[in-house]
């Protein structure tokens, strides 16, 4: 088995202010506070995944502020990898903005927690206004479909994915958020995606204020600790200047 390479994928930005994304009130809530947005790559000799699918053009469009550089399948190409290269995409929870352009992949197996789906296609979510606007139909549709064809691994709470790459029921931000954890040269590295937004939601012990179960954000900042040290959040912009960036042409998003 050799170890992954990872590779953080930036494909939209957003300017925003500090109180959209802790939970709580301070006295910097007005200060800005921009995010990213990301899909992750890891790749091995012998397995290419991808961790989530960003947002679909069409529903980028309508987003006010969104930045957007491009689907990430168009991001990928710059690192010579196509759909079809993909054997898994890993969803880390179900939301718009993780899920977009999921069906682009149709060869690939999708991962998602059994907690996710069951959660979204049963009859709680459609009565919860505040959450039911973050999931997008037609990828739910997709993605039910693609488990009726057997292309679905649905995960009960930690699983390995391939040697190497495995999934870790958190909840917290959504009933079945779940993170990666990916072994590299440098170690254990851990996809925290929207467990921990930001660097500082998991360093301070603050939680984002989109959220199920408050006790859970809480909970997966310890698990995010718990799998390794090198845990890497899903919207912060300082993902890119903590890591190596790649080649100047594409050096700006990944």
């Amino acid at each position: 088995m050799s170890d992954f390479s990872v590779y953080a994928i930036r494909f939209a930005e957003r300017d925003a202010m500090r109180g959209e994304h802790f939970h709580g009130y301070d006295a910097r809530v007005g200060e800005p506070h921009p995010t990213a947005y990301y899909v992750w790559l890891a790749t091995s000799a012998e397995h290419t995944v991808l961790i989530d699918t960003g947002i679909a053009p069409a529903r980028a469009d309508t987003i006010a502020g969104l930045r957007y550089h491009g689907s990430p399948a168009s991001a990928l190409a710059a690192l010579d990898v196509t759909p079809a290269d993909i054997d898994h995409v890993v969803l880390t929870h179900l939301h718009y903005d993780h899920t977009g352009t999921a069906h682009e992949f149709g060869d690939a197996r999708y991962v998602l927690q059994q907690a996710e789906l069951e959660y979204w296609t049963g009859p709680w979510a459609k009565r919860i206004a505040r959450e039911r606007w973050l999931v997008d139909e037609t990828d739910l549709a997709h993605l039910t479909s693609a488990h009726q064809q057997g292309r679905v691994l649905r995960a009960d709470g930690d699983t390995t994915v391939v040697p190497g790459l495995s999934v870790h029921l958190v909840g917290g931000h959504t009933a079945g958020m779940q993170v990666v954890r990916v072994q590299t040269a440098r170690g254990n590295v851990v996809l925290a995606s929207d467990a921990s937004h930001f660097y500082e939601n998991l360093e301070d012990d603050r939680p984002f204020p989109i959220l199920t179960s408050m006790t859970g954000m809480y909970g997966a900042f310890d698990r995010i600790k718990e799998l390794g040290d090198d845990a890497v959040p899903g919207h912060d912009p300082l993902v890119l200047e903590r890591y190596p960036l790649l080649t100047p042409d594409i050096a700006q998003i990944a």
